[in-house]
């Protein structure tokens, strides 16, 4: 499935601005979200293609939320990519069995994210 809607869900405003603008760059159509809770609204309203989804927000943090989707039937379909400065292997080994299909560490690389996103396409 091609991805043209992307979902980016982090609670810092810039990494919201630089992964949006860097997204919309190569073509993508973009939608942001600052935490689970407004995460889940936006996907309710308007399915996304694809979720870039950080780890440590306020409330229920990206593990969780990555995990809640993956579960659902209606939305286990949609690929993440958790995009956190989290870079041990645990984590990166906790998101994939949350559900996670891909893992990228901030800051992030624009070129090996895209890579990331055309291997999902």
């Amino acid at each position: 499935m091609p991805i043209h809607k992307v979902l980016v869900v982090d609670d810092s405003k810039t990494e919201l601005m630089f992964l949006s603008g860097a997204l919309q760059k190569h073509g993508l159509s973009v939608r942001t979200a600052e935490n689970a809770e407004d995460a889940m609204r936006r996907i309710v309203d308007e399915k996304p293609d694809l979720i870039l989804m950080d780890v440590v927000m306020p409330g229920q943090n990206g593990f969780q939320l990555t995990r809640t989707l993956s579960r659902d039937p209606q939305y286990a379909d949609v690929p993440i990519i958790m995009c956190t400065s989290k870079n041990q292997e645990t984590d990166r080994v906790w998101a994939m069995r949350q559900g996670a299909r891909d893992y990228i560490t901030k800051p992030v690389d624009v070129a090996e994210l895209m890579a990331k996103i055309k291997a999902l396409g």
